[in-house]
């Protein structure tokens, strides 16, 4: 079960990104080039948004486009996969007046960087605490060009009572950066200021997601040559990335640890060993899957020391001379690894799996 922020709420993030594809007469004219490229030098590039549930790291909806599309325009199209009761978490690109109307109209409350556009002044409004405060955003008297909640304007409210939680980043050796959130969490004392900035820290995972997707299991630059063998490939992608969530999440289940803490290319390096079945035999199929489960949590799937968390005494390094002693057999596991190298085996591996299930 997605574990739930402050043991009440479900957040779900929100972003875009975008894919590569063939160079072809038929996904050129879906999907055109950048203007600034030259005809015969460019690629087709797809746009797509994409809902993660932040509790499980499952991709919840997705929908995508070509360049004229717009982020806030592809976000109506994941809208729902969102509940009543459920908070969105999204970058400052969806922070429009339009897009919360609509949230609040659905009971779903945001988590947003406050728009470069908005007003930073931190005099205005009613001071609820230090750099917290309720301001009152006005409906736009004419809609913007291109507007994407166009059509939902008549029924957006006249006006909207906003949070403003304006918090500091100081990293030591780094510029100070200074963030302003907007929220529909209006509460203080239910939600804090400091619970929101740190939900808001959580928002590079839907970054982490895409990562996965594009550079672990080579979903950057899609091969299909044809607009509808891209889709049945973006949804083949899907359907893969879905199933190692699930494979992760019962392997931390089964040894109690957090599945932030298992590792996506850990995972998918499980089930590509030769033990994964390829014959339509159930019995072989379940131990299998099994076996991608079975794993020590106490050396495998350590967290890494902080400041806040620092190793256990037993984790101090060794001084025995490791050129004296054998190394330690070496098992398929689910530990932290460094990035993989671009690959295509992602998808044919998971998919050749999920075909068998």
């Amino acid at each position: 079960m997605a574990k739930r922020w402050l043991g009440e709420r479900r957040v779900k993030i929100l972003d875009g990104t975008g894919l590569s594809m063939p160079d072809t007469p038929a996904n050129q004219k879906r999907w055109p080039q950048p203007g600034a490229q030259k005809p015969g030098c460019g690629f087709p590039v797809l746009r797509l948004a994409g809902l993660f549930c932040l509790g499980s790291g499952a991709l919840l909806r997705s929908a995508f486009g070509n360049k004229h599309d717009q982020e806030n325009h592809l976000a109506r199209g994941v809208l729902d996969g969102l509940d009543q009761g459920d908070v969105l978490l999204a970058d400052r690109g969806f922070c429009s007046y339009g897009l919360i109307g609509v949230l609040l109209a659905r009971g779903v409350d945001c988590v947003m960087r406050l728009h470069q556009k908005r007003s930073h002044d931190a005099h205005q409004g009613q001071p609820l605490g230090p750099g917290d405060r309720l301001v009152e955003w006005t409906r736009p008297r004419d809609p913007r060009r291109n507007d994407p909640w166009a059509a939902e304007r008549p029924t957006l409210p006249a006006t909207l009572t906003v949070r403003l939680v304006s918090f500091r980043i100081e990293v030591p050796g780094f510029r100070t950066e200074a963030i302003t959130l907007a929220t529909t969490l209006l509460d203080a004392k239910r939600y804090p200021a400091q619970a929101l900035a740190e939900l808001y820290r959580a928002r590079w995972n839907i970054e982490l997601r895409y990562r996965e997707i594009k550079t672990t299991m080579g979903a950057d630059i899609l091969r299909c040559k044809s607009p509808a063998m891209i889709e049945k490939e973006l949804c083949l992608h899907a359907i893969a990335y879905n199933l190692l969530r699930c494979v992760m999440q019962q392997a931390a289940q089964r040894h109690e640890v957090e599945w932030a803490r298992i590792s996506f290319k850990g995972a998918l390096d499980a089930l590509r060993t030769p033990s994964m079945p390829r014959a339509a035999n159930p019995a072989a199929r379940a131990g299998s899957t099994s076996n991608c489960l079975v794993f020590s949590p106490k050396t495998l799937c350590r967290s890494v020391p902080t400041a806040t968390n620092p190793a256990p005494e037993n984790d101090a390094p060794s001084n025995t001379n490791s050129s004296t002693n054998p190394a330690p057999k070496c098992a398929p596991s689910l530990t932290k690894t460094a990035i993989a190298p671009r690959t295509r085996r992602g998808l044919t591996e998971c998919h050749s799996y999920l075909s068998l299930r």
